[in-house]
């Protein structure tokens, strides 16, 4: 989900609901409920206040909120489920994979909620500089230096949800998220996933396509058998191409996408490359992820040792 930064506002729109509200349609398993302890009760309404919206997009809104007793920021985000049996099922078996993972390099999940009309609040950690997509187009293009920094943290991050057979499938720098500290981690793994399930309606989320692999595409012409740890390695090397030259890698700048441009352009045009000048480590870390055999594809723990992730970490 795209973080933008909104106006300040006095109240929540969509409120957390206290732990005695919850009326799931279905019996969740002793791992779906929040995990508490004597000296961490469950959170309630009167707990937070809302600071200002942070975003919106697929199908929720994302709120800066301030815990009273400690003063800590967190951001809620809050996802209209519906009520259709089958996608709650999908979103608590998704939020359970969340509350699961634990690693410095993905946003944590503090709390979830499910509110009586279905509609599922997250509590996560706050991110304080936005998004890389939300940086870049403040701070203009990011330097090679701080790009292998940025690359690093995020093929951890890879690396690990790789490992755990997770696969993210929408990697791109609105869905990494930084703080002031050049500390990125990924984020919304599994949530388009859930609000989408399958590629038949991706022309309704463009920014999403915009970032696939050749093979998601058209997997008879790039392999039968997709993959989806490599396809988020091409979604990272579009990321890192982006966040250098300062627009989107595929097309002019400025040009509106939409599916067939942007489907041509992936799976007919050649695969994008760096403009001269930049150094032939980050030049063949690109060529490693945007090969369009993905099969030719190093995975993240193979880029991890690539050249240009081993500069000294100095931003």
């Amino acid at each position: 989900m795209a973080l933008v930064r909104g106006s300040r506002q006095s109240k929540l729109g969509l409120r957390l609901p206290d732990i005695t509200e919850r009326r799931p349609r279905f019996p969740p398993t002793a791992s779906q409920l929040p995990k508490t302890t004597a000296s961490q009760q469950p959170t309630t309404t009167a707990d937070y206040e809302t600071v200002q919206v942070l975003g919106h997009g697929n199908g929720g809104t994302v709120y800066k909120v301030v815990q009273k007793k400690t003063s800590n920021l967190f951001a809620l985000k809050v996802v209209n489920a519906g009520s259709d049996p089958t996608m709650r099922r999908q979103v608590f078996r998704e939020m359970d994979i969340l509350r699961r993972t634990d690693s410095p390099y993905v946003v944590k999940c503090h709390e979830i909620f499910e509110k009586p009309d279905g509609d599922i609040a997250i509590l996560m950690e706050y991110m304080d500089a936005g998004t890389l997509d939300s940086l870049s187009k403040t701070g203009g293009a990011l330097t090679e230096r701080t790009l292998a920094h940025v690359a690093r943290q995020i093929l951890n991050g890879l690396n690990y949800l790789h490992a755990h057979k997770i696969v993210h499938r929408d990697i791109k720098p609105a869905n990494l998220l930084v703080n002031k500290n050049m500390e990125v981690k990924i984020a919304d793994f599994g949530v388009s996933k859930i609000m989408h399930r399958t590629l038949d309606a991706c022309d309704s989320y463009v920014g999403t396509c915009a970032y696939m692999s050749p093979e998601r595409f058209d997997p008879d012409s790039y392999g039968a058998n997709y993959n989806g740890y490599s396809g988020d390695i091409w979604s990272l090397g579009l990321t890192m191409l982006e966040l250098f030259v300062g627009h989107f890698p595929l097309l002019p700048t400025g040009q509106k996408p939409d599916w067939a441009t942007l489907m041509c352009a992936i799976c007919f045009g050649e695969p994008p490359s760096l403009p001269e000048g930049v150094s032939d480590e980050f030049r063949g870390f690109i060529e490693c992820c945007l090969q369009k055999d993905s099969g030719k594809r190093w995975t993240a723990s193979q880029l991890l040792s690539h050249p240009f992730c081993r500069q000294p970490d100095n931003n």
